[in-house]
């Protein structure tokens, strides 16, 4: 990923901050040259610096069948993004751009058959999107049986992260009354992103490039 310096973004909290806020990742491998992707909800594991991503697929998309700890993977984080309006911005002669984070993870995702590990994971996924709005629903609510059947038409796997990079474009490379003016113009506009991109652009504007 091209990544210029301004963009950088490296501290370990912020980036698992977004995995997790924005788990639905898409994982790449190639395969016979050709690129093969798969949209997934993932888990994040931290141990210190360690990161690890756990999740799982249907056995019948035979993609698990690349995770042999072997095959390198990309994951793609895609975080809060906005068009930019040059009529945002106080200075003259500016042009659109779209602002955005977005991480790249990877590692050699290794698939797990053992039934405890997999059930671990499927219990981490579960926890994660859960909450008192959806009723906290658990995997215990199922019958034993249940879940053995479950299981045997998935593949868990997991990812040890050996790589990151992530990338926040959040107009630091701008004057900051032309990176105000389009926070401002973003909750003005009220898109999808709208207020995670102002924050984040507003929390940038001072940092040293």
């Amino acid at each position: 990923m091209y990544v210029p310096k301004h963009f950088e973004e490296t501290d370990p909290n912020i980036l698992s901050d977004l995995m997790r806020a924005f788990s639905f990742a898409l994982l790449v491998t190639a395969r016979d040259g050709s690129p093969v992707g798969t949209h997934v909800p993932l888990h994040l594991a931290r141990n210190g610096t360690q990161m690890t991503l756990l999740g799982h697929l249907a056995r019948a998309n035979d993609h698990w069948k690349q995770f042999d700890g072997d095959t390198e993977a990309l994951c793609v984080f895609q975080g809060p993004h906005a068009y930019i309006s040059p009529n945002w911005y106080a200075s003259d002669g500016m042009v659109p751009t779209w602002n955005y984070a977005v991480i790249h993870a990877y590692g050699k995702p290794r698939a797990i058959e053992d039934a405890g590990e997999a059930t671990d994971i499927l219990r981490r996924l579960v926890g994660d999107n859960e909450s008192d709005a959806t009723g906290n629903w658990s995997i215990a609510k199922l019958p034993k049986q249940s879940v053995s059947a479950q299981l045997k038409g998935i593949v868990a796997f997991e990812m040890v992260i050996e790589r990151i990079e992530g990338k926040w474009k959040m107009g630091q490379n701008r004057a900051a009354e032309d990176a105000s003016g389009a926070a401002n113009g973003l909750r003005a506009a009220n898109g999808p992103d709208a207020e995670a991109v102002a924050e984040s652009m507003e929390t940038r504007i001072n940092r040293p490039i």
